[in-house]
């Protein structure tokens, strides 16, 4: 069979292998595909992998020939699942592969915020350290999260690792999910969400993107938070109505936030959260661990397997 890639170059931009997937059939990869030629670079392949590229209706239905596509993420919206069901298409997704990358990444994004141990380096290089008339200094607030109270929205697999991390630091967790089971609480608080916007000192975002969670950082919700509190978010952008964010962030009501994704990406020019006061933006890199990646590689390879078997899995269309 041959199988195309037709943007591998985030997941495997040169320090992992796809011999595995070569094994499986006769194997093109592509770094990037511009969108305007998915369909001349899919040819006559029967395997499709991708991770960012759209693949439409419109695409599917003029490429009768395909017969499975892998996305080499755990989101699946860049693929019209619907029509790709009516054409008889398999479609699978990686789950779980970064629960403990993104966790690790949720948790070093607060710890920046606490302490901005990267500005702080920084000002040693620039001599600030070498011409101090004192042997220490620091230039933002410096804070002890032992005590505090951890927020997290969203309590899977990720959300519950995060509480994991936090319990660890000394922190109080509270958790607010739906369709959680009290045997995964493990020590948290499950509480509804607007207790847990009044008695958090940090909230965590790892929620899935919903109609309900679409811009759930808004100024209504902003209101019912502590004065200070810090805000973390390496899930989805848009659970966060950026231009609110913003304005409690330079109005001091927010005292910090640190994300790993944003509304649009790669982030817009005049995207509000780029000018605020107390922001850490990082560029959408929390799952990118080597060992992360060699997790989804893997599982990407046997999603391949098993669909040549005819005994499919993770698949997202059945």
């Amino acid at each position: 069979m041959k199988i195309v890639v037709l943007d591998g170059y985030t997941e495997n931009p040169g320090d992992l292998s796809w011999d595995a997937l070569e094994q499986l059939g006769e194997l093109t990869v592509y770094d990037r595909t511009p969108q305007e030629n998915v369909l001349e670079r899919i040819g006559d392949a029967e395997i499709v992998l991708v991770n960012k590229v759209q693949l439409t209706k419109e695409i599917l239905e003029e490429a009768p020939q395909v017969k499975y596509v892998g996305v080499l993420a755990t989101g699946y919206n860049v693929v019209d699942i619907e029509a790709a069901k009516a054409l008889g298409i398999v479609v699978t997704n990686i789950p779980t592969y970064g629960t403990n990358t993104v966790a690790q990444y949720a948790i070093a994004l607060l710890l920046e915020l606490c302490h901005q141990i990267g500005a702080h380096s920084e000002t040693v290089k620039n001599g600030d350290w070498t011409n101090n008339l004192d042997w220490c200094y620091w230039n933002s607030p410096q804070m002890e999260l032992a005590d505090k109270t951890m927020g997290i929205i969203g309590f899977g697999r990720i959300g519950q690792q995060v509480g994991h991390i936090a319990q660890a630091l000394g922190m109080k967790v509270i958790a607010n999910d739906k369709g959680i089971k009290a045997d995964t609480l493990a020590g948290a608080k499950l509480v509804e969400l607007d207790e847990l916007f009044a008695q958090s000192d940090v909230i965590s975002l790892h929620c899935p993107l919903l109609p309900a969670t679409e811009g759930l950082i808004n100024k209504a919700n902003i209101a019912k938070m502590k004065d200070g509190v810090l805000i973390i978010n390496d899930s989805r952008g848009p659970l966060i109505n950026e231009a609110d964010l913003s304005e409690a962030l330079n109005a001091g009501k927010v005292g910090g936030a640190a994300v790993d994704v944003v509304s649009t990406e790669p982030i817009q020019a005049d995207n509000p959260l780029l000018t605020a006061k107390n922001m850490i933006i990082t560029p959408h890199m929390a799952w990118g661990s080597r060992e992360s990646r060699a997790r989804l590689m893997e599982i990407a390879v046997n999603n391949v397997a098993k669909f040549q078997q005819g005994s499919a899995e993770n698949v997202v269309n059945p």
